[in-house]
């Protein structure tokens, strides 16, 4: 059974950082390292929005309204996905998951709240 476990979410100030992680096992785990890795996030009453991908050769990709401020990255060894955070905005509250294209498998995501 695939599966992909988020954490590190949690209410944190404007201006602050954070880092997410998302952590593989299963069928997730096992052809974690070969697979690209996104973030993907849902603003309150918004819909689900990329965020970024890190691909199985470490190249990473960004939204425009993140780039600057998020940095993605992997850790194959842990099969762990990372999404480190900073100088956060009260636009960046949502629900953040991720998401394995190998298997198109997704986590259940973390809330990230942001007090101004």
């Amino acid at each position: 059974q695939a599966q992909l476990v988020e954490s590190g979410g949690g209410l944190v100030q404007a201006g602050g950082s954070l880092t997410l992680s998302c952590a593989a096992s299963g069928a997730s785990g096992t052809f974690f390292s070969a697979s690209a890795m996104e973030w993907y996030r849902q603003p309150p009453g918004q819909k689900r929005e990329f965020v970024a991908s890190i691909a199985n050769n470490r190249r990473t990709d960004y939204a425009d309204s993140v780039k600057g401020r998020f940095t993605i990255s992997r850790n194959n060894a842990q099969k762990t996905l990372y999404l480190h955070i900073t100088n956060l905005s009260p636009e960046d509250a949502a629900v953040y998951t991720c998401h394995q294209l190998w298997g198109d498998y997704w986590g259940q995501g973390t809330q990230v709240t942001v007090s101004r």
